[in-house]
Order: structure tokens, then C-alpha cells, then sequence
């Protein structure tokens, strides 16, 4: 992929577009902290713009029958695959994912579209016949019109997946904020999706800050809004949207817990913790990070993860021979640096610091935080409690799996867990009893199949709708019910009014 200036623009309604407020700011490679760019701080004027074009482009697109409709979804499909690689190098320039895990992430966003591609069966209404005398009720699922999205910075195109197929697929049209972090997918993706001949404004891109989103509060264009990012940013996003009257899909933040039982089959657990809290720098919805041990296998475990961790490879993102790239931002690196500060303050050991870690000379103003590892934590320590969205784990010592369960259940988060056992009763125990949204059992990112919806309870789920499968579905759906009455044009009475048998079947020999 080309390595020239960068200049992100906006899409509205089939139109690539300088912001026509000349303000910019500058888009950077996490692995060398060089400019490589330009991303727009789009005004609300801008964000209307789009709404309005999304508006104008909904009556048609709804109207348009299913299967054309999903014609769209099916060459999106072809299109991600065919494009696979330019798609994973667009992540690993600007948001500087490892080139395997963005391949890995386009990936999954092709299963994903697979998935959408079942949406004919997915909106299929019901009817009850005979409710009343020649009367019936059907129930159709049914578009309500202009959805918005935010993405975050850490997934732009498995967010782009979770939204925009679902929204138009349905019939809605979509008007999307991507991050400025990393727009680079979305600038690629939106080509992609105008080179299958996707008519004009039913996807449109604004790029900015919040200001953007603040923008369809107000606006009687937009009948939801949809995000994944942190819970006070989806709680904001959330009272503002409910004092606009608009429909929600809001994902927040995450602070996820392993439980690690005497049995646990220790090689498989060890790379599991590798890939979950090291991989993506840490910076994953689903990224471990409070690792409860019990002790018949603590000092065993402790010595063999900080060994392996020891051996994580840091570098450019775009190198297949390292093991994990760069945090987002210098302000990343920063808020992580204070948290292992703050870990240090209260009490926990340092033992493993990753605060300044060896790179290769091309890579030394990148930002980057290697692996770190504390131990001596407490469950009501800052860094067990908030999330810290990096390469820091926290290790705690818990004496039997009900030990775990409680540190779980009493966190204000509830995105996921996963435990490692070989026993069925801890297994069967855990999925039950693990106060979160998403379980997983000898894997360390339990992140659900695209036919499963996607999302955590508690803190982490603002509102109800989850992403993916059904759920997704029934988001950007509204029900619909009919009552209707059937009348016979030739004056007749219903046969069920009928007295007799014998005008029964007068009528019908008539």
C-alpha cells in the first residue's frame, strides 16, 4: 500500500468532500508517531448535511425490493474478499494493528456479512389467522429510516460490519462516524461499497469529534443512533438521544476477568493470555485483564507467564516477525504509564514493566507499552477496577472458583469472562453464574460467532440491544402490526355467521 500523504475526506451522498470548515487535524503511524496525514473536524452544519442526504435517499432504498436490497450486501461480500489485504494494510498503517490480527478482523467481518446475507429469513413478520370473524393480524418488521454510528479507534472495520450491512440491509440508510484515529478502513471501505454501484446517500461518512454526534440529538432526520466505545461516552450519547427521542445501540467499556482453576490445561492457558491481554496492544473490548489463580497452580503460573511475556516482540505493525505493535497514541501510552504509577501507589507489585521496551530503531518515536504484569492485587485497587485499554495484567491470588464468581459479580462492568478448567461442574458453574454477557471456557477472547449477538450487561451495555444476530436485526427494525378485515365483494355474509348448515353450503355451491 502506498505510503503517500493521506488527506481523509467525507462522503455525502455519493460525493468525496473537503470539510468546508477548513479545520483538520493530523493523522499519525502509532509504530513511528509520524504524520502521515490528515483527518477533517467536520462542523454540525457538515453532520446535518449528511442526515439530510441519508433522509433523502431513505424513501427510495426502502422501496426497493428485498432481493435487490440484499444484492448490495452480497457484493459487499465479494468486495471485502477480494480486497482482503489492502483492507488489513488500511488498519495496520493508521491504527497500527498487527498485520495478522487486522487480517484476522477483516476476516470475521466477512463472516459477518455472511450472516447479513440471511436477513431476508431474519425479518420474516407473522400472521394469526381468524382473531375474529374474517378478520386477521400480521406482523411485518419494517425500516423506521436514517441510522447514525461512532466507531472507536481499536476496530474500525469490525465495527463498520456490527452496523452499517445490518442498518441497509433492513432498509434503513446510515450516516457514519468513523474514528480519527484510524479512518483509513472506512476511506477504503466506502470506495469499495460505491464501486458496487450502492446508490447515492444511502451510505454517507463524517469525519470529527463529538461535536458531529451532538449534531443528531436534535435532528428529525435521524431515528438512531448506535456506538461502541466507553460507558461514559455511551451514557452521554445515550441521555442525549433519549431527550431527542432517538433509538439506541450503545456498547461500552470492559474490564475482563479469567479464572484459572487447579486443573487448567496450562500451555493452552498461557498462550490464551498471550494472545487475549497482549495482542492489539491490549487495546480490545474483550482484552483479559484481572486474572484470578487459585493456589495450587499460582506460583507455576506466575513464573511461566511472566517467562513467555518476557518474549513478546515489539515493533512496526506491518512486521509479521513481531508479536504486537504500538498503543494507539502518545495520550495512550501516557494514560497507561499513570495507571502502572497508580498500581505502584497502592500497594501492587510490579513485575513485569513494560514501560520502556526495546525496538527497533525505526520504531523509537512510535508509541509503544510492552507487556506488563502486576501481582499483589487487590480487587478494589484502581487498576482491577477501571479500564486501562493496554498490555497490563493484573494477577490475583483467589482461593476456589466462588472467589472468582464474587469479584465478578461485585465489578460495576459485565462484558466478559472466560475460565480455563477441565472440570464440568466449574465449567457449568462459571457459564451460569458469571455475571457478564459473554462467557468463554478454555479461550481467552470469548468473543461470539457473528450468528450470536455480541455485547456485555451491567456497565458495559447502555440500553438493551446487543450487536450481531438477531439482535441487529431487531435494531434496526420497528414491528409493525395489521388488523384486517376480509370482505366479501359479493355482499355475502361470512360463513361463520351462518345459522345453518344448509346456507353454509348454499354459499359455497354458489
Amino acid at each position: 500500500m502506498s505510503t503517500e500523504y493521506i488527506k481523509i475526506k467525507n462522503h455525502i451522498n455519493g460525493a468525496w468532500l473537503d470539510e468546508s470548515n477548513g479545520q483538520y487535524e493530523p493523522l499519525r503511524n502509532p509504530s513511528t508517531g509520524h504524520v502521515i496525514g490528515e483527518v477533517p473536524l467536520s462542523s454540525p452544519a457538515t453532520s446535518r448535511e449528511a442526515t439530510a442526504a441519508a433522509a433523502a435517499a431513505y424513501p427510495g432504498w426502502s422501496a426497493m425490493p428485498l432481493p435487490k436490497r440484499m444484492d448490495f450486501i452480497f457484493k459487499m461480500h465479494r468486495a471485502m474478499q477480494d480486497n482482503l489485504e489492502m483492507l488489513a494494510q488500511s488498519i495496520a498503517i493508521d491504527q497500527a494493528k498487527h498485520i495478522a490480527e487486522a487480517r484476522g478482523e477483516v476476516g470475521r467481518v466477512i463472516e459477518i456479512l455472511q450472516m447479513a446475507c440471511t436477513i431476508p429469513a431474519l425479518i420474516q413478520g407473522d400472521t394469526v389467522q381468524a382473531i375474529a370473524n374474517n378478520i386477521n393480524g400480521r406482523l411485518i418488521k419494517a425500516p423506521l429510516g436514517v441510522f447514525c454510528g461512532v466507531a472507536p479507534f481499536n476496530f474500525p472495520a469490525l465495527v463498520f460490519g456490527w452496523f452499517i450491512p445490518f442498518a441497509i440491509g433492513t432498509g434503513n440508510t446510515f450516516v457514519y462516524k468513523p474514528s480519527t484515529e484510524s479512518p483509513l478502513f472506512m476511506q477504503k471501505m466506502m470506495q469499495l461499497l460505491c464501486d458496487t454501484g450502492l446508490p447515492d446517500g444511502v451510505v454517507n461518512i463524517v469525519h470529527g469529534d463529538r461535536e458531529v454526534v451532538e449534531a443528531w440529538y436534535e435532528d428529525d432526520n435521524v431515528a438512531g443512533v448506535c456506538l461502541v466505545g466507553s460507558t461514559p461516552t455511551a451514557k452521554a450519547i445515550g441521555e442525549g438521544c433519549g431527550r431527542g427521542g432517538k433509538k439506541t445501540m450503545l456498547l461500552g467499556g470492559a474490564k475482563n476477568f479469567l479464572a484459572a482453576m487447579e486443573d487448567a490445561p496450562m500451555d493452552l492457558l498461557i498462550e490464551n493470555i498471550l494472545m487475549s491481554g497482549y495482542g492489539s496492544a491490549g487495546q480490545r473490548c474483550l482484552a483479559v485483564s484481572n486474572i484470578a489463580v487459585v493456589p495450587e497452580i499460582y506460583d507455576d503460573f506466575l513464573a511461566r507467564l511472566l517467562e513467555a511475556s518476557r518474549k513478546i516482540t515489539l515493533g512496526d505493525a506491518m512486521d509479521p516477525d513481531i508479536f504486537m505493535g504500538p498503543v494507539i497514541s502518545a495520550s495512550a501510552r501516557k494514560r497507561i504509564h499513570d495507571y502502572i504509577d497508580i498500581g505502584l501507589a497502592e500497594g501492587a507489585t510490579l513485575a513485569l514493566d513494560g514501560r520502556n521496551p526495546q525496538l527497533p530503531e525505526a520504531n523509537r518515536d512510535g508509541y509503544f507499552v510492552g507487556p506488563t504484569v502486576f501481582t499483589d492485587v487487590t480487587p478494589c485497587m484502581r487498576i482491577a477496577q477501571e479500564e486501562i485499554f493496554g498490555p497490563v495484567l493484573n494477577i490475583i491470588k483467589v482461593g476456589c472458583i466462588d472467589g472468582a464468581l464474587r469479584m465478578i459479580r461485585n465489578h460495576p462492568l459485565g462484558n466478559g469472562a472466560c475460565i480455563f478448567t477441565q472440570n464440568s461442574f466449574y465449567t457449568e458453574k462459571f457459564i451460569n453464574e458469571a455475571d457478564v454477557g459473554m462467557v468463554g471456557v478454555n479461550v481467552g477472547i470469548c468473543a461470539p460467532h457473528p450468528y450470536l449477538p455480541f455485547g456485555g450487561i451491567k456497565g458495559s451495555l447502555v440500553g438493551n440491544n446487543k450487536v450481531q444476530g438477531k439482535d441487529a436485526i431487531d435494531f434496526f427494525t420497528q414491528s409493525k402490526v395489521a388488523t384486517i378485515r376480509v370482505v366479501d365483494p359479493r355482499g355475502l355474509a361470512p360463513a361463520a355467521a351462518t345459522t345453518t348448515d344448509s346456507s353454509v353450503r348454499s354459499c359455497v355451491a354458489s
